[in-house]
């Protein structure tokens, strides 16, 4: 069987990467083995009609619904419900390739059943590696697990870099490989030509909004204010077993290098492309090969000029912050992702301004009652997602005193 006949597992069916993994299985003939999906249980039931999947992940308490709702459209499959659904799907073996696309801290556990059960992963979800990174990766090479970025600017990176490296990220210190340093690129959001008062006075409505990607809300939101790089700062420490000392960060508008990686002779290797995810979740789907993506290919000759900025650090205090908690330990990081994620929704509830969040965010950074949590290492789960909440509870404690 061929990389391009394994049938697909798509956790997170229904939303942005989910998308994206479906446009491609239309255009390719791919066969879907099963779908998870959330809120969009309509979309997700059109999803099962069109593509028959064998098994579906739903919300726990909606699972007896839609299996009656399958059954009256005479669709046999088999449906599994909540976290531990999740993780059955993500282990179940009829799957050659699973794409962690769920947002969010809610992906972790079904991506970590993955990696356990040995399966190739093609990872969209950052919040695992941000939470878990040192457990994940060892965790895939304990049971010889396959982590395919699909984030772009990781994907990006992985193509830049020898197969060697593509291999085992061990071998990303061989000195004759010459790897310096490795670029990540961000496009800057929204806000890059504007002052931080314009942020500070941002509605929900220009925060969604992105030049560039079209995305869901809360990543939309993280790359405004370049939170979303800083979790992707910690990701890439992860994946390509280096420091955040040696990972850049540069701004490029234009959103067409997507990340690069520089060597001790001089060079420096990119990877370009439009401003489509299809593009890299093609690249993870075909690997080691290459298949058509649907994507638009980038035309040499309409590039008028390529932009690199340094980031504002004052602006996009976010960046800052994630480089403290990887400095920290695991920790600081959990304590970086779930902090975010509770003052993002908090933004998009209307409560809180989009400058706020960083500023709630170092707020739990310098939790004295948390602070000696940040420095740990954490092997099991339980005790990741058990730090996880009480973050998430102290965060609520700081978002209440600047709404009451």
């Amino acid at each position: 069987m061929t990389a391009l006949t394994v049938p697909l597992t798509v956790l997170g069916a229904t939303g942005s990467i989910g998308d994206s993994t479906l446009d491609i299985a239309r255009l390719a003939g791919l066969p879907v083995y099963a779908l998870s999906g959330f809120g969009r249980l309509d979309k997700l039931f059109d999803l099962c009609v069109e593509f028959r999947p064998s098994r579906v992940g739903v919300p726990s308490g909606k699972v007896d619904e839609f299996a009656k709702r399958l059954k009256s459209a005479n669709l046999a499959i088999d449906v599994v419900g909540g976290q531990d659904g999740l993780a059955e799907l993500a282990s179940d073996k009829g799957a050659g390739k699973v794409v962690a696309g769920i947002v969010g801290s809610a992906g972790l556990g079904s991506t970590l059943s993955a990696v356990r059960a040995g399966q190739t992963v093609l990872l969209a979800n950052k919040e695992s590696l941000v939470m878990a990174g040192e457990l994940v990766m060892n965790t895939a090479r304990t049971h010889n697990a396959v982590i395919l970025p699909i984030d772009s600017e990781h994907n990006a990176i992985f193509q830049c870099l020898p197969k060697a490296v593509q291999d085992d990220n061990t071998a990303i210190h061989r000195t004759e490989l010459g790897i310096k340093k490795l670029w990540l690129t961000a496009s800057g959001g929204g806000f890059l030509h504007k002052s931080y008062d314009d942020m500070k006075n941002a509605t929900v409505a220009q925060a969604v909004k992105h030049p560039n990607w079209n995305m869901g809300s809360k990543i939309t939101v993280d790359s405004n204010t370049m939170m979303n790089k800083g979790l992707e700062l910690i990701e890439a420490c992860h994946l390509f077993n280096l420091s955040e000392s040696q990972i850049d960060i540069a701004i490029h508008p234009q959103s067409i290098i997507h990340s690069m990686a520089e060597y001790v002779d001089g060079s420096i290797l990119a990877q370009l492309g439009t401003p489509d995810m299809r593009t890299p979740i093609a690249h993870a789907l075909a690997y080691p090969d290459r298949m058509e993506s649907g994507a638009k290919s980038l035309n040499l000759f309409d590039i008028s000029a390529l932009e690199f900025i340094r980031p504002d650090k004052d602006k996009f205090k976010s960046l800052t912050l994630a480089r403290h908690a990887i400095q920290t330990g695991g920790g600081a990081c959990i304590a970086l992702n779930a902090s975010n994620e509770v003052s993002v929704s908090a933004f998009l509830d209307g409560r809180i301004r989009l400058t706020d969040i960083a500023d709630t965010v170092e707020r739990v950074l310098n939790d004295d009652e948390l602070g000696a949590e940040f420095g740990r290492h954490f092997d099991e789960l339980d005790e990741i997602l058990a730090l996880d909440k009480r973050v998430r509870d102290r965060t609520d404690v700081y978002l209440r005193k600047l709404t009451d």
